[in-house]
């Protein structure tokens, strides 16, 4: 392993970092701009949620950082990348609906904040970025803790009232449930939430996934010319 590619995340193609609050559409738009410009495709969040999904699966505390410390490495993560497709394997398993119930969105914010928790997936995820010829890589902190050089940087938003309804609708959960909830994760992830300082913000409130994946292709495409230099 180059631990100086792995350390910037730089590695040796574009990288794409988009960042945000939940149901603001990252995921979504992250997978559209890495189709258009053929780049890979790399959601930090599922990995959380894997290692949530393989404690909660072995009956581990997920509030306690004590008894979450000492595993945050013992479960093999898999990550597909492939933008149209993406997958995620827990020791072999495939548990990419798995990630997404409930127990696991609950749980996972506890999990995320455990210090050992961060460092082992950071590291992962630096890896990843650095194993691929281009990236475009979603999730909290990635423009300003895993891909801070990153030189195409985004922090996707939208309201309250509009990221609630996307995640009702993806979740078929009440409307007012899913907002108590979505407020409740913007409160225990705000420590992971900040904007980076050279990242262009878009708020998608009133645009369409269409229109988003647009800004941020227009956005890469003069970082792109140049890698193909």
């Amino acid at each position: 392993m180059d631990s100086g590619e792995s350390e910037t995340g730089r590695g040796s193609g574009l990288v794409v970092a988009v960042d945000g609050p939940s149901g603001a559409g990252k995921s979504s738009a992250s997978r559209g701009a890495a189709a258009a410009l053929g780049l890979r495709y790399l959601d930090t969040g599922a990995m959380y949620r894997a290692l949530t999904w393989w404690l909660l699966s072995r009956g581990v505390d997920t509030g306690d950082p004590d008894a979450v410390a000492p595993l945050a490495a013992e479960p093999v993560i898999e990550i597909g990348t492939d933008p149209r497709a993406p997958s995620v394997r827990v020791n072999g398993t495939d548990v990419t609906s798995a990630i997404r119930s409930q127990d696991v969105t609950e749980a996972v914010s506890a999990v995320a904040r455990v210090p050992q928790v961060r460092a082992h997936l950071i590291a992962r995820q630096r890896d990843i970025i650095a194993s691929v010829p281009g990236i475009v890589a979603e999730g909290r902190d990635i423009g300003t803790v895993v891909a801070p050089e990153a030189p195409v940087k985004v922090f996707l938003t939208a309201d309250g009232a509009a990221r609630a309804g996307r995640r009702a609708a993806e979740t078929s959960r009440p409307m007012a449930r899913t907002r108590a909830d979505q407020e409740r994760r913007d409160r225990l992830d705000a420590p992971q939430s900040a904007k980076a300082a050279d990242a262009v913000q878009i708020d998608s409130t009133r645009l369409g996934l269409d229109e988003v994946v647009d800004i941020i292709v227009g956005l890469a495409l003069p970082y792109r010319s140049r890698k193909d230099r």
